[in-house]
């Protein structure tokens, strides 16, 4: 199964049957866990961004540890190299993070419940001007891509296409900027840049790399290079899609490696795209069926979300992983 590359706008602007392309489209290609979409994203804005991220990871390392924000579990602000490990993995990644979201306002119950996720965003104004809101508008537009492929999902799924606009209202997704160093550069053989994992969310948006190295698992265990077309963003499934399609979409399955005689850094901006904490993830009606029966209990998402934060090692307090083990 390859991954297909799909017209977001033919979903949203075409015929009755080039929707219905669009829809089958996608969820053949998420058998793999990935598919590949073209959009309509500023050019100019992803390149603004990038330049920008770019120059927060090669501050000095005493500046970049002024936006650790404690207590935020790598949900907020910047997490430092050798920290996020695989679930299945006791060897943390080479890499480091700046992580923000959109923040809600004093009075809202999900910011008292969830401060480190919904406070005002830890970015580098101080280092860079202007960056503050140029990275706002980018979470921005990530996040209205990530719904409108939401839509598909859902009608593909049966259900109507708006069914995950409401979960997703002040729903706590993440963008997170990701700077891998040279592997030449890591402190021992052991290590890669990102391990063996899915993303616990519903989708994961990545309209961007600056090189080689995703690679996704198949059915029959081997990797293979993601490589999307010039123009479309890449679009991998999480745990929480998994279960609430009662496994009818499997996560994607991935890892972030240094290719043979690859050199140099790597840079990224992904976007988790995560319900409201409150959500309650169950399967839909609609994917429950007498060939698939229900598989999977409920669970509220914020909970989802603690069990996989203690997984990859970014609870403060209860580190599984110390990186000088």
């Amino acid at each position: 199964m390859e991954i297909l590359d799909v017209d977001l706008l033919a979903f949203e602007t075409g015929s009755a049957e080039e929707r219905r392309a669009v829809v089958d489209g996608v969820l053949r290609s998420l058998a793999t866990g990935f598919v590949y979409v073209e959009h309509d994203l500023s050019i100019d804005l992803i390149d603004e961004a990038y330049a920008q991220l770019e120059a927060f990871f090669t501050l000095p390392q005493e500046c970049k540890d002024t936006y650790v924000v404690p207590g935020s579990n790598g949900q907020s602000g910047y997490t430092g190299l050798l920290v996020e490990t695989a679930a299945i993995a006791d060897v943390p990644d080479w890499k480091e993070m700046l992580n923000w979201g959109a923040p809600l306002g004093d009075g809202h119950p999900l910011r008292a419940k969830y401060p480190h996720r919904y406070g005002p965003p830890t970015l580098p104004e101080h280092d860079l001007p202007g960056v503050r809101d140029l990275l706002m508008h980018f979470h921005h537009s990530v996040a209205d891509l990530q719904r409108r492929v939401l839509r598909i999902i859902a009608e593909g799924l049966g259900a109507h296409e708006t069914f995950f606009d409401e979960m997703l209202t002040d729903g706590a997704t993440l963008t997170r900027a990701i700077h891998y160093p040279a592997m030449e550069q890591a402190p021992g053989e052991q290590h890669v840049w990102a391990g063996e994992h899915a993303d616990i969310n519903l989708i994961t948006a990545l309209p961007r790399a600056t090189a080689a190295g995703l690679q996704l698992k198949t059915s029959d265990g081997e990797w293979s290079d993601v490589a999307p077309p010039e123009g479309s963003a890449i679009i991998n499934t999480g745990l929480m899609l998994e279960r609430l399609s009662n496994g009818m979409i499997p996560p994607g399955i991935h890892r972030v490696v240094s290719g043979e005689g690859q050199q140099g850094d790597r840079y990224s901006v992904v976007q988790f795209a995560h319900p409201t904490p409150w959500t309650i993830l169950a399967p839909m009606p609609s994917t429950v069926t007498a060939e698939n029966p229900l598989r999977y209990s409920a669970i509220a998402a914020s909970d989802a979300l603690d069990k996989v934060l203690y997984e990859i090692n970014l609870v403060e307090d209860g580190r599984r992983v110390d990186a000088d083990d």
